[in-house]
C-alpha cells in the first residue's frame, strides 16, 4: 500500500512529473481521444497507461510520445 509519503518521495509523481503526465495526455487525447473505440486498435486506458509508461522511463518531454504510443500501444491503424 502506497501513503502519502512514500508518493511524495517518489521521483515519478514529483510535481513536473505529474505535469509531464498531464501534457502527454493532453496531447494524446488531442490526437487520439476523439475516435470510437470500437473502430480502433486502442482504448482510453491505453492513452493513460501510455502517458504514465513514458513518464516513469524517465522522459523529461512529451517530445515523442506520439510515436511511441503508435509503436507500442495502436495494433491496427488505418
Amino acid at each position: 500500500m502506497m501513503t502519502m509519503d512514500t508518493q511524495t518521495n517518489d521521483w515519478r509523481y514529483t510535481e513536473d512529473r505529474l505535469e509531464l503526465r498531464g501534457k502527454c495526455l493532453q496531447v494524446l487525447m488531442n490526437k487520439y481521444g476523439s475516435a470510437q473505440i470500437d473502430e480502433v486498435g486502442y482504448s482510453t486506458q491505453d492513452i493513460y497507461e501510455c502517458a504514465d509508461l513514458w513518464v516513469t522511463q524517465g522522459n523529461k518531454t512529451a517530445t515523442g510520445i506520439v510515436a511511441f504510443f503508435k509503436g507500442y500501444f495502436i495494433r491496427d491503424e488505418d
